[in-house]
This record gives structure tokens, sequence and C-alpha cells, in this order.
């Protein structure tokens, strides 16, 4: 076998706030009709990759469901190949929980293993792009690499989120850093690495030994590789990609989404984007609504005199007379009712906006501000959410109203609040 896949996807993606309160990032809806996890699993099948672990950990229900047998990607093989999830679980040895991203591989290299792969694609679960990992694992077969890994260029103000690192005129990675204070460069780690299986198995088994490794192939077993003066290749990739992993990053990606022309185009036949879609009834845009460079999805009710600007409307979402939406993100099955008005905001699954309330304001350039409102939450009539400021889940309108009886929000608060049922 040429290449098998494995996917991690077990992450809590705290900096996503109260998007990953109920799920894990990788099954975070996008797009309208997808999850995240959609664009890593249909890169894998669209490459000839149809060997593929899920590696799960935090929260993993809706992921679970979401990929289930894999039918949709083509994965639903029963003898070779498919899909498999793949769970932490209690054994003859304390190893229950994932202690980092290499020591969930670790935990599982019997599955890595099987069938003997030349090679092994570790990718994460949580990131927007299409690669052909062909292409990727051509490149590291011809370079006769221990390790390839994937760099893109990302602006110098953000290298600090990334591992970072330096390569010589042949490609050869020669310094890697995680996520460093002050950045020595700009070529950032993608999370996508190829590995002779060989190698990777020598650098798990090694690494595990180590007391006071993190276990991550960023912080650990990448800097190793590097130090024993293995062959690590930087492959460039020019595409787009984005890591959403805060909620700023999530909003932009759905903006970029809604430019002329796309950063990343959904309509490309070529290279289809396969997910779990829900049977829903057509679009409905009532007379007198107007609507603006946006993605409506289906199910989807845009009333008479509703306004939506650059914005991701999800399926199943209502959007009632007169309400304003500018560039925002509303997940599946919101209801926002006559008059609310709703400016670059993300509104998670199943909320209310109640009629004449605000949440979020349009900021200047530069500054976004995004205000985001968690799951099954009800915003009360009237009632104000500033820019920036993040509203928790499963609160009805009167738990928002006992602790904020002025009838609003200010910009930057983070709400915890708890519902009283």
């Amino acid at each position: 076998m040429r290449a098998r896949a494995v996917i991690l996807a077990g992450g809590e993606g705290s900096r996503l706030g109260v998007l990953t309160a109920k799920r894990a990032k990788p099954a975070v809806p996008f797009a309208g009709k997808y999850r995240i996890i959609d664009f890593v699993l249909s890169n894998c099948v669209n490459s000839g990759i149809f060997d593929v672990l899920v590696l799960t950990q935090y929260r993993p229900h809706s992921l679970n469901e979401h990929i289930a047998l894999g039918r949709p990607w083509d994965l639903d093989r029963s003898f070779t190949g498919g899909v498999k999830l793949l769970q932490p679980y209690q054994g003859r040895f304390d190893t229950d929980w994932y202690a980092g991203t290499a020591d969930a591989v670790t935990q599982n290299l019997n599955f890595v293993r099987r069938s003997h792969p030349r090679n092994t694609v570790i990718l994460s679960g949580d990131h927007i792009y299409e690669m052909d990992y062909d292409m990727l694992i051509d490149f590291h077969e011809e370079n006769n690499a221990d390790a390839t890994v994937c760099v893109i260029r990302v602006p110098m103000d953000e290298a600090s989120r990334y591992g970072i690192m330096a390569v010589n005129e042949h490609n050869h990675i020669v310094d890697f850093v995680e996520k460093p204070a002050e950045p020595p460069g700009d070529l950032a780690n993608m999370g996508v690495y190829v590995f002779k299986t060989g190698v990777l198995d020598e650098m798990l088994m090694e690494d595990a030994l180590k007391d006071d490794s993190r276990h991550d192939f960023g912080y650990n077993i990448i800097p190793s590789m590097i130090a024993k003066g293995m062959k690590v290749i930087a492959y460039p990739f020019g595409g787009y990609w984005i890591d959403v992993g805060t909620i700023d990053a999530y909003w932009e990606a759905h903006m970029d989404l809604l430019d002329a022309p796309p950063s990343l185009d959904l309509n490309d036949r070529s290279w289809i984007i396969h997910t779990r879609s829900e049977e829903r009834p057509p679009v409905r845009i009532e007379a007198g609504a107007i609507i603006e460079d946006s993605m409506i999805t289906d199910g989807a009710v845009i009333s008479a005199g509703a306004h939506v600007v650059r914005s991701v409307i999800s399926p199943g979402v209502y959007v009632g007379p007169d309400a304003y939406v500018y560039e925002s993100v509303i997940l599946t099955d919101s209801y926002i009712e006559k008059g609310a008005r709703i400016e670059r905001s993300v509104i998670d699954k199943g909320v209310v906006v109640s009629y004449g309330a605000r949440v979020g304001e349009a900021a200047d350039v530069g500054d976004l501000a995004i205000a985001c409102v968690g799951k099954n939450t009800t915003v009360p009539p009237n009632f104000v959410v500033e820019r920036s400021a993040v509203v928790g889940t499963d609160l009805d309108a009167a738990d928002i109203l006992e602790q904020y009886p002025q009838g609003v929000i200010h910009s930057g608060e983070q709400v915890k609040l708890r519902s009283r049922h």
C-alpha cells in the first residue's frame, strides 16, 4: 500500500469559544452545509487515498454521527480501506487520554501499521483548504525524504500562532520552532505531514519513552528528526489555507468565500467537497427581500423586507420581516425575528434573536470585533449584544434578563451565564 491517512480530529478548539462548547472543532459547521472536517476527508478521496483513520477525543458524538460509515466520501468499505474512527481507550497501561498529537498516533500504531503502508500522511482535521495529497506523496518519494512538511507563507504579525521553520537552498528544513513569541520568519507549518511509515514508527516509539516530551509533532517529533540529521523536506503550498482556530479566523474564512472571485471555489466540480447532507426543502425568498453577495442554504426562509448582505445563511434559518443581517454567519435552524439586526456576528445553531434585538456592529476595517451567540440561546426582544461580546449556550431570554436587566451586554464581555434549567 502506498499511503494511509491519519486525521487528528480530537482537538477541543477552546479558542473558538462557544462554538466548541458542545462539539469538537472539526465538527463545527462551515459554509452553510459542511463541517470543517469535510475538507480534509474530501482532499483524501479526491487524492485517491481511501484508507483513512480518524482519531477523535473531545466531545466526539457529533463528529462520529456526521462521518458514520463514510458513505458521502465513498469510504464505506468493509474489507480494504475505508474510514475508521478511533477514540482513546482504557487498556493495560495508563494510555487513556491523548497527551499530544504524536501520542494520539502512538496509541493507534497497530492500526497505522496494518497492511504495511510505505507512507503515512498525518493531517489536521480542523483546517480549510484543498490539496492534492497524491502530488505531495510524489514529491516526498522523489526526494526520498524521511518526512515532508507542508509549508505556507503567513503574515509576520500572525506567525507566532504557527510552527515556523527555516530551509536551505535544497528545501531541507534546518530549523523548526513551534509557536515562537518572536518568529524568526514567516514560513509556517500547515499541520500536513508525510512520513516513511518505518521512520514514523521509530520516532514515535522513541518519543513515547521521554518523560519530558510533550509528545507533539511540532514541538518534539519534527525538531528531533532535524537534530538527528534526518532528511526533512518542506513542500511549499501556494493555494488557499486557513486555520479556523479563532472566532475571527472562522468569520474571515466565510467572508473569503463571498469574495468575487472567492478565495476557495466551492463550485469547482473537479474538486468536490463531500458532506453528509440533510433533506431540506428548497430556499424560500419572499417578495421584497433583498439578498446581496450571500450564500443561502436549503430550507432557509428570507421574509419580505428582510435584507441580507455578505452573509452565510445555513439550513433551516428563518430571517423575519425587516430583519437586517450584515457580514454574519448564521448556523442551522436559527430564527431571526422581525426587525432584528445582526452585524459582523456568528450565531450558532438553534439561536433565537428576538424581535428588535441587535447583535454585533459593523466595525472599521482592521477591527473585526466579532460578536458570538452560543447554541440554543434566545436573545430577548430589543436586547443589545454589542460588538465582540460573546453569549453562552442554552440560555433563554429570562436567564439573560435576570443577570442583564439593563438590556445590554457590552462590547468585549465574555458572558458565561448558566441556564436555570
